[in-house]
C-alpha cells in the first residue's frame, strides 16, 4: 500500500511549510502535492477514501520515503476524528510536531486570520471570539492523543526557534528520527508562509485584484509605485502585542500546558 512513512502534523504557524520543502529536496524523500491533504481530519477529504489518499504516494519511487504535511492534524478540537482515522489506517507511521512559543503562534494565528478578514484589528476581542488562538497552541493537549495510540517513540517534538537557531543539526535529527542520514539543509531555499508578507484583501479582491482583465488594467494605468504603497498599506505596521491582562492569563495556561509535555515525552524525544 502507498501510505505515508511520517506525517508533519503541525502546529499550525511554526515552520511546516519551511520544513516540508526541506524534506522535499532531499533525495529519496516524496512529499505529497498537495502540501495539506487535511485527509484523517477533515470529513468531506477522508470521504473519498484511502485509495483517493495512496494516490498521492504513486509517483514516489522506490525505497523513497514518503511524507506529508497537515496542520490539521494537530487542531483539537476541530478536527476530532484525527488519532482514530489514522490508527485505522496506518501501521507504523512516525509524527514531527513543529511547535513555537505558544503566545508568539497564537499571534501569528491571529495575524493569519486578519490578512483573510476574519477578525479585526481588536486583538483582545479576536482572540475573545477564537478560542482555538490558544487550544492549538496547547501541544501537550495536541499530542497526547498521538502518544497513546502510537507510543510516545513514534513522535518528534521540534521548536521552531531551534529549526532557526540551527537548521543543519536540527534536520539531522530529524533525518535520524526517520531512519535516514545524510540530509542537508538547503539555505537557498527561503522561509515559506511567512505572515508578516501577507496582505490584508481589498474589499472586492476577487473583482479587483485576481480578476486578470483587472490585473491587465492595473499594470498598464496604476504605477507599480502605487500599487506598492496600497499592498503595503494592507500590511499590519508591526507585529501587534497582547495586552497586559490578556497575556499573563494565557501564559499561565501554556506553562502548564508545558510542564505536561516535558512529562509526556522523554527528552529524547523533544529537539529545544
Amino acid at each position: 500500500m502507498a501510505l505515508p512513512d511520517f506525517i508533519i502534523i503541525g502546529a499550525m504557524k511554526c515552520g511546516t511549510s519551511t520544513l516540508q520543502a526541506q524534506l522535499m529536496a532531499q533525495d529519496d524523500v516524496f512529499m505529497t502535492t498537495p502540501k495539506e491533504p487535511n485527509y484523517f481530519s477533515d470529513d468531506a477529504i477522508y470521504g473519498r477514501g484511502t485509495a483517493w489518499y495512496e494516490s498521492l504516494f504513486e509517483a514516489a519511487a522506490p525505497g523513497d520515503l514518503r511524507g506529508e504535511a497537515s496542520t490539521h492534524y494537530t487542531k483539537l478540537p476541530t478536527y476530532p476524528a484525527t488519532v482514530q482515522r489514522m490508527a485505522a489506517t496506518l501501521e507504523r507511521p512516525r509524527f514531527i510536531y513543529l511547535v513555537r512559543d505558544s503566545v508568539d503562534r497564537a499571534i501569528s494565528h491571529y495575524l493569519h486570520e486578519w490578512t483573510v478578514g476574519a477578525v479585526g484589528d481588536d486583538i483582545a476581542a479576536a482572540f475573545a471570539a477564537r478560542p482555538d488562538f490558544v487550544e492549538y497552541g496547547r501541544y501537550a493537549m495536541q499530542i497526547a492523543p498521538y502518544v497513546e495510540q502510537f507510543g510516545a517513540g513514534s513522535v518528534l517534538v521540534v521548536r521552531a526557534e531551534r529549526m532557526r537557531a540551527d537548521p543543519q543539526g536540527t534536520l539531522e535529527r530529524i533525518g535520524a528520527f526517520l531512519g535516514r542520514n545524510g540530509f542537508r539543509w538547503r539555505p537557498d531555499l527561503a522561509a515559506r508562509n511567512v505572515s508578516a508578507e501577507r496582505s490584508r484583501p481589498l474589499p472586492l479582491h476577487g473583482v479587483l485584484v485576481d480578476n486578470p482583465v483587472a490585473a491587465t488594467i492595473r499594470r498598464a494605468f496604476v504605477p507599480k509605485r502605487v500599487r506598492t504603497w496600497i499592498r503595503q498599506s494592507r500590511m499590519p505596521r508591526q507585529r501587534p502585542a497582547l495586552p497586559d491582562d490578556l497575556e499573563r492569563p494565557l501564559r499561565s495556561v501554556f506553562d502548564a500546558d508545558a510542564t505536561a509535555l516535558a512529562a509526556l515525552l522523554p527528552p529524547s524525544q523533544i529537539v529545544e
